[in-house]
């Protein structure tokens, strides 16, 4: 067996906006009928977290999850408890329809940190990212340049940014830019 190796090799781009590599993180993709007890259940066990609204995340640390479609979350657990939650899901979920798949190795995460964060995100994202618009546990899929991507805000100054791991030192380039350059808009 391989030991699982990060997409970026814990990469950095440090300054008045911190762009960083966020680590190997367990990733699972979950579908299914979100309002099935088991189901929800079985999501608050592993994450401590209650499925998100539509256009929401919670997570902290290395647990969390997120909405991603009206039967789809990303289940986030640290990267070595992955199968053990693969197990979780699976006996929860029996006699009931669903798909548990660990997209771990298939993604990349990126933390983007500090004061104009949010212009880092926006220069990049065709998504209203005003304050009002987007807070911290709001969610959204949508690109980063001209990739896929999903982010959201675990507070004012920090956003997660998961990303295919084909795509991650990109993405991770995209965002290192995006922060040396210019830093605030000031539209914001």
């Amino acid at each position: 067996m391989s030991n699982a190796v990060s997409t970026l090799q814990g990469k950095v781009a440090a300054g008045e906006v911190t762009v960083r590599e966020g680590g190997l993180r367990g990733m699972i993709t979950l579908r299914g009928d979100l309002a099935s007890s088991k189901l929800k259940s079985v999501c608050k066990s592993l994450t401590g977290f209650a499925i998100p609204d539509m256009g929401k995340a919670a997570s902290k640390g290395d647990k969390g999850i997120a909405w991603m479609s009206p039967d789809e979350l990303l289940v986030l657990v640290p990267q070595g408890e992955t199968a053990s939650a693969l197990e979780k899901i699976a006996k929860a979920m029996k006699g009931q329809h669903y798909l548990a798949e660990n997209v771990s190795d298939a993604r990349t995460h990126i933390i983007v940190e500090g004061s104009f964060a949010r212009e880092v995100i926006a220069k990049l994202a065709p998504v209203d990212l005003h304050p009002t618009a987007l807070r911290p546990g709001d969610f959204r899929r949508s690109r980063l340049g001209q990739v896929a991507a999903a982010f959201w805000m675990t507070d004012a100054d920090t956003f997660r940014v998961i990303c295919f791991r084909s795509v991650g030192d990109y993405a991770f380039k995209l965002l290192s830019v995006s922060a040396a350059k210019g830093g605030e808009v000031g539209y914001f």
